[in-house]
């Protein structure tokens, strides 16, 4: 081939992008932002290898897959637990990883014998990280596993109780020296790290980190006006409206079904605590459980649950939410929705969550509202990740031991406004506002 018809094809032949994700949070993220590259001028034609899971969130652009994809025992939970990686190993994991690795290798190689311009997008933590340094291809990072937060806030370092702790930030951050090496290098294009505290601290050292947002509160957009808040007679509708909590078991099971069984054991401690009358709520005419329940759990098995628990269906709602599915519980003045298609109104509805769930709650803390979550047993939300999400959300995320201390937090939180105001305000600013999917695509077709 001439230099010309060379030159003439770099011109013409759309860049070649792989996208590496390592979970089905990662997997959403990435395809939120590929969903804003599409609609580029001259988008990419683009690749995907999930290294943990199926990776069906790629599904719905039907972006081809270049390697072998398999659910390994833990569903990608091994740094919580030891025991899920022996599981993993013996389920494979080692084969798989050097398939994958493998694969990688070929795409890059075969698009480099084409004359393609090719790039790697890596989502989530070291592991893509280290695939995409060392394909030989450019590449760029959306780090969703760590965050200055985790470590300290806008004051300074975190007080911690143990040695081993002091371990997370010895070298200056909460991403390693070794993990900084990975995004410094001459073929790391862009960093995307996930807030402006995390940003601010990576770019101590050469590394092109750019504080474009979280992609995690994009699409969250409910199907209802807000305007609706913001009427002549909102003040009125806010003093009738029920006072509603969002329950967020988590997407796994079997763990979410045992999250869920705790998370009634709450339930029903709050509405005892409302019938007493020092309680905030002890007027309010109605309370609404909002579930907002994963596509892969079975609503069945909840539905039991609460049939065993004393709820009893009901045909009539004190609220509206688009899901010709949903299903109806009440007990004495309280309702119980379970819906697996309304999950954005469920966050922006909810006044508090009740959580035990990775994504889920962080993306309602971001909304600006406090969420209490119950450590489970695993292998997700497990006191570990409990402890470190805590730290992560600061002031908006409170942990409490049993499931019955959580009515003691609610009327704590709900007499105080400005603690309220404060937790708004934390969660926005650690979580970030939507658009950044848009915006990390814009950066990549320009670094790129």
């Amino acid at each position: 081939m001439s230099n010309v018809s060379r030159l003439s094809q770099a011109v013409t032949s759309p860049l070649q992008l792989l996208v590496l994700s390592n979970g089905h949070g990662e997997d959403v993220i990435a395809v939120r932002i590929l969903e804003e590259l599409q609609r580029q001028s001259n988008p990419p034609e683009i690749f995907a290898l999930p290294l943990v899971g199926e990776g069906r969130a790629y599904e719905q652009l039907d972006i081809p897959f270049i390697g072998s994809v398999h659910t390994m025992p833990s569903g990608g939970f091994i740094y919580m637990d030891g025991h899920q990686l022996v599981r993993d190993v013996r389920g494979g994991l080692v084969q798989l990883t050097l398939s994958q690795i493998k694969a990688v290798r070929r795409w890059v190689s075969s698009q480099k014998k084409l004359g393609n311009k090719r790039a790697i997008l890596a989502v989530g933590d070291i592991v893509p990280l280290l695939f995409a340094t060392f394909s030989g291809a450019n590449y760029a990072f959306v780090g969703t596993a760590k965050s200055e937060y985790y470590v300290r806030d806008e004051a300074g370092l975190l007080p911690r109780k143990s040695k081993g702790a002091r371990w997370e930030n010895f070298s200056g951050s909460v991403y390693h020296p070794w993990e900084r090496w990975l995004m410094s290098r001459r073929r790391c294009k862009a960093v995307f790290p996930r807030d402006a505290l995390t940003t601010e601290i990576l770019k101590q050292w050469p590394i092109p980190a750019f504080n474009l947002g979280n992609p995690m509160m994009d699409g969250l957009q409910p199907t209802f006006s807000r305007q609706q808040f913001y009427s002549k007679n909102s003040q009125q509708q806010e003093t009738v409206r029920p006072f509603m909590v969002t329950l967020l078991p988590g997407s796994r099971p079997p763990e979410a079904y045992t999250n869920w069984e705790t998370i009634m054991i709450a339930v029903s401690a709050l509405m005892a605590s409302f019938q007493q009358r020092d309680s905030v709520f002890y007027t309010s005419g109605t309370v609404v459980f909002l579930g907002a329940i994963a596509p892969s759990l079975d609503s069945n098995i909840l539905s039991q649950s609460l049939q065993s628990q004393g709820w009893r269906t009901e045909s009539a709602s004190p609220i509206q939410l688009r899901d010709p599915n949903i299903l109806t519980f009440k007990q004495r003045n309280a309702y119980l929705l379970l819906t697996q298609q309304a999950y954005n109104d469920c966050l922006h509805l909810g006044d508090l969550a009740i959580a035990m769930a990775g994504t889920a709650t962080e993306q309602f803390i971001g909304l600006g509202k406090p969420a209490i979550a119950i450590p489970g047993n695993g292998p997700q939300y497990n006191p570990a990740f409990a402890e470190a999400q805590s730290r992560h959300l600061g002031s908006s995320l409170i942990l409490v031991d049993q499931p019955a201390e959580v009515p003691k937090i609610v009327q704590s939180l709900f007499k105080d406004p400005d603690i309220l105001q404060i937790i708004a305000e934390n969660g926005l600013r650690r979580m970030g506002k939507p658009g950044a999917a848009l915006h990390i695509a814009e950066c990549l077709q320009e670094r790129f």
